[in-house]
């Protein structure tokens, strides 16, 4: 009798045993949203069972439960470019696009866009089409100064095309626009000769205050003798020959004799 009564135990322990090891408990870590499916069974179907935010478990079950995880979390994308644009120049840039997936989505990503790989396979050729449009509408020196709008441009065009499904763009940038060499090398040289040009305005500028500092100067060295001329009269110069003899005779050191026969009864000078 106890025997059997083993077997029977024994036969519990393993089946309780099997079915330990053949439950599940799916996981989706912080920042992602899981996709609970069950493989196909002899009975049933199999398929979607639900969905699980992150950090989070979906429970234990004895089902043969598997799960997806899909990011969420605002992810950077970015695409490079050479485009001929409007000028029949081909001008290299890079354009960077934030996309996130929204939550309570993941069951339309995985069965409608590929799951993980949604970026290859539902976005990436459509997002690189926007882009060239969006950019050969303008000519290559363009491009700086309207960086921002076209990349305005493309992020409107972008959510346009993103609007009825689970993505969304966060944010859109148009990276560093590189110009063919013969277009950098003309804005080199029409850079250097504008330096050029204002180096030779600032030396024309230079010689013309030159030339009116030298005016001035002229005109009041001509406006002193001027004065000096009209002030010069017989009197004053007779008035000027008194005053030099009479510092001269209060000198000790020299010994002079004046003879008042010069013109208008200056004297002449004879020293020893």
């Amino acid at each position: 009798m106890r025997g059997p009564i083993i077997a029977l135990f024994t036969l519990v322990l393993i089946s309780t045993g099997l079915g330990v090891a053949g439950c599940t408990n799916p996981h989706a870590p912080a920042g992602h949203e899981g996709y609970v499916f069950e493989d196909p069974r002899m009975i049933g179907e199999g398929g979607f069972r639900g969905a699980v935010k992150g950090p989070g478990n979906y429970g234990i079950s004895a089902f043969r439960n598997r799960i997806i995880n899909i990011d969420t979390r605002p992810t950077t994308y970015t695409e490079e470019f050479s485009i001929l644009v409007k000028d029949d120049l081909n001008v290299a840039f890079r354009v960077h696009a934030v996309l996130l997936v929204e939550q309570g989505q993941v069951q339309a990503v995985v069965e409608q866009f590929g799951a993980g790989n949604w970026y290859l396979r539902f976005l990436k050729e459509p997002f690189r089409t926007i882009v060239r449009e969006s950019v050969q509408e303008y000519a290559s020196r363009e491009l700086k100064a309207e960086r921002e709008t076209i990349a305005k441009k493309i992020e409107t065009a972008l959510n346009t095309y993103l609007e009825k499904t689970p993505f969304e763009v966060v944010r859109l940038a148009v990276g560093n626009i590189d110009y063919p060499p013969v277009v950098s090398q003309a804005v080199e040289k029409k850079l250097a000769a504008k330096q050029l040009l204002e180096e030779k305005a600032t030396q024309k500028e230079i010689a013309q205050r030159d030339a009116e500092i030298r005016i001035e100067e002229a005109k009041g060295i001509a406006s002193a003798q001027k004065i000096i001329n009209e002030t010069l009269t017989a009197n004053y110069l007779q008035h000027e020959a008194i005053e030099a003899q009479r510092t001269m005779a209060n000198s000790p050191n020299h010994t002079t004799v004046y003879i008042p026969v010069g013109p208008n009864g200056l004297p002449l000078v004879h020293t020893r």
